[in-house]
């Protein structure tokens, strides 16, 4: 059973909310401060979290910030109706989706379903040497969900190595913005083009100095790079 913490201080919000996660077959755990929070991250297994934006000790952007730079656990932000802002920084720290509140929480539900069926999908039977993909100065090791950049391990959020692998599983192929939502995201989003030239950005900063991820103009981007050996 998939376990997930919420940090929200609405003290209200939690039980009814761990009632309807069970009837889909999750555990919804909770913390109303980010830091006891943070000290269940580091004393206990969760598959997500859920952050609210407005927290007492640290809003959370600076909460999501702090778990992005110890953990690559899917994060969902709640966000307040229409501040397209809130949406914006939260994409840019490395949450993996957002929904605003108020919201449905059979949304929520399936909003974590989707990161979650991302981060655990895999083609049963593949062969070893396809779950590897070999580039120059590059290697996507897709069963151990590792990146290597020029020999150096990379760390890449759910959302940034899904974008990845999409990608290089067909190099010199140009993927639409939509085309990208539709792989990743599983569900339309309010943010189509800003949301996923921010997980660009995000991916491209990470992996300098390579400059693998070209952008068409008008049309998308495409990962330009070479076949390594043993690819």
């Amino acid at each position: 059973m998939p376990r997930i913490l919420l940090i929200d201080d609405d003290e209200h919000l939690a039980a009814p909310l761990a009632t309807y996660f069970a009837r889909f077959d999750c555990a919804l755990d909770s913390a109303t401060r980010p830091s006891e929070g943070l000290a269940k991250l580091r004393s206990m297994h969760y598959d997500a979290a859920i952050l609210d934006v407005m927290l007492p000790e640290m809003d959370g952007f600076a909460l999501c910030r702090q778990i992005r730079s110890e953990s690559d656990i899917p994060i969902v932000m709640l966000t307040a109706r229409g501040e397209v802002m809130d949406r914006v920084v939260g994409l840019e720290l490395g949450a993996d989706d957002y929904l605003p509140k108020p919201f449905e929480p059979r949304e929520l539900v399936a909003r974590v379903q989707t990161i979650l069926r991302r981060q655990r999908v895999r083609t049963a039977g593949t062969a070893a040497a396809a779950q590897r993909l070999v580039f120059d100065g590059l290697t996507i090791d897709l069963d151990r969900r590792e990146v290597l950049r020029q020999g150096g391990q990379v760390e890449l959020t759910g959302t940034e190595f899904e974008l990845l692998a999409l990608l290089a599983a067909e190099p010199g192929k140009v993927f639409s913005r939509d085309d990208i939502l539709n792989r990743l995201r599983g569900h339309e989003a309010d943010l189509y083009t800003r949301a996923v030239d921010i997980v660009v950005s995000r991916l491209r900063k990470k992996l300098e100095p390579l400059d693998c991820i070209k952008t068409l103009r008008n049309a998308g981007y495409t990962l330009a790079v070479a076949r390594g050996e043993g690819a």
